[in-house]
């Protein structure tokens, strides 16, 4: 019998959620629903948003609708932020003048029951009110007898983060969009504001998405344990395409290996598009087409993490396609860990993000000088590692979550991705090692920490046997 390796068994955890299918149809409709999170959570973030807005104000939030592909149905991320529901098409009024929330769903479709399963629907108040918190549930034709007439209303005109998307891809979309002489459709979210204007001439609109994004920036415990479990299966995921890593896989096995660790364990399947880069293509810091060979005596980087619960993280390891880094490859990677390490050390509460690098960059200036350099340019790409900012970006529902977390001093619960960089332009070298770390009480918990970050380690991991080889590809030529 094919021996699996533990770190990827199926996990109790995943078992206790979804292991039991002989319930009724009241009792599926309540495994539809997330467990995460209670109502007094959600009740704390629409506080929030309440304290925010101001007595008079109303705040509507729509959520995903269905598009005809099946790839499956998520919610987006602001809409979920609030209640944690997931049905399609669903809708959120928040009305400032009597702190009550109503969520608007279709009543359930008999049709796609019978095809589908047990749904959520309007009809499941006194459930939907017992798990989220909100004061009441009605359907969708309720929505223009509540709104006010006229006043300030919070919708989101920043556009709300989907499946795999962060702010800077949907930017990015958008962009190339608006320069596409022959792409003249409006977006959804256009029409969804045309819509309110015409049906409210006088009431005020005003972006939600800027309170969402500071409310983001601090996770609550509960969201914590959450990302310690996405980053775990992080972790997990990288070692098994670790172990894969061979001379002639493909970039996209190591990918698939890394996939069936989330799938696995209940993940969604990955927040972003896999980056598993070989060789030259290392170079281009977010390469995705994964499409090519790996070469003996290359590096390959592996950064994949999964969507686990409307969750992610951010990981990055560098590993020697034929088991072992020469000498240059440990000069340049080495480098970059022991950083990596130190900035590990200095992260804590109290500090500003420039104060950790600073502190790091004056410990590591000394072994910096007692490097004897022969190549110019490289020393100065050494050099330019203290410079540059390495605590990067907000991970949370986004693998670049929003909110600008260097504004203020570092605070427990704020998460980010730890990512010292060396690049070394006018050879096209780059190297990086990264982490996901949560600031506590007294310093970080590091949530992807089961994937070692010592050379000699990550060499000893590729002497075991991957996923890819206990069940290789199909042959090419059938």
């Amino acid at each position: 019998m094919v021996s699996v390796h533990p770190e990827f068994r199926i996990s109790y955890f995943f078992h206790c959620k979804y292991g039991s299918l002989l319930l009724s149809p009241s009792g599926m409709r309540e495994k539809l629903l997330q467990r995460e999170f209670p109502a007094e959570e959600f009740n704390e973030r629409r506080r929030k948003v309440f304290e925010t807005i101001g007595p008079e104000a109303q705040v509507l939030v729509k959520g995903a609708v269905l598009r005809g592909d099946v790839t499956g149905h998520r919610q987006n991320n602001e809409f979920y932020y609030l209640c944690g529901i997931e049905a399609s098409h669903a809708y959120l009024l928040l009305d400032g003048s009597t702190r009550r929330t109503t969520l608007y769903l279709f009543e359930r479709n008999e049709r796609r029951e019978r095809a589908e399963g047990p749904l959520i629907g309007a009809q499941d108040e006194d459930l939907l009110v017992r798990k989220t918190g909100v004061d009441r549930v009605a359907d969708l034709d309720q929505i223009e007898k509540d709104l006010n007439e006229e006043g300030d209303l919070f919708i989101l005109q920043t556009p709300s983060e989907g499946s795999t998307m962060s702010q800077d891809t949907i930017r990015e979309a958008y962009e190339l969009a608006d320069a596409d002489p022959w792409d003249d459709k409006p977006a959804a979210l256009d029409q969804f504001t045309e819509r309110i204007c015409a049906r409210r001439p006088n009431i005020r609109l005003h972006d939600l998405f800027p309170i969402i994004e500071e409310m983001r920036i601090v996770k609550s415990d509960r969201e914590i344990a959450v990302m310690r479990r996405a980053g775990h299966l992080t972790a997990l995921a990288v070692n098994e395409a670790i172990r894969s890593i061979r001379p002639g896989v493909m970039e996209y096995e190591l990918a698939a290996a890394a996939e069936y660790v989330f799938r696995v364990n209940g993940a969604f399947g990955g927040a972003y598009a896999p980056i598993i880069s070989a060789g030259e293509n290392i170079w281009h810091c977010h390469y995705s087409r994964n499409d090519c060979a790996l070469n003996a005596g290359e590096l390959v980087l592996v950064d994949y993490a999964p969507d686990f619960r409307y969750y992610t993280s951010d990981i990055g390891r560098m590993i020697p396609v034929d088991g072992r880094y020469t000498e240059t490859q440990r000069m340049f990677y080495g480098w970059v860990v022991e950083y990596h390490k130190v900035l590990l050390e200095k992260i804590r509460p109290g500090v500003s993000a420039e104060q950790v690098e600073s502190e790091a960059a004056g410990v590591m200036e000394p072994r910096l000088d007692s490097i004897r350099f022969e190549d110019p340019e490289v020393e100065a790409g050494f050099r330019k590692t203290l410079e540059t900012r390495h605590l990067t970006h907000g991970v949370g529902m986004a693998v670049h979550d929003p909110g600008n977390y260097r504004k203020e001093l570092l605070r427990p619960g704020v998460v980010i991705a730890l990512d010292p960089q060396l690049w070394v332009p006018e050879q096209e070298i780059y190297y990086r090692v990264e982490d996901t770390v949560v600031v506590t009480e007294d310093g970080i918990e590091n949530f992807t920490e089961a994937s070692p970050l010592e050379l000699d380690a990550l060499e000893q991991m590729m002497n075991e046997e991957g996923l890819l080889q206990i069940r290789p590809p199909a042959p090419a030529s059938l």
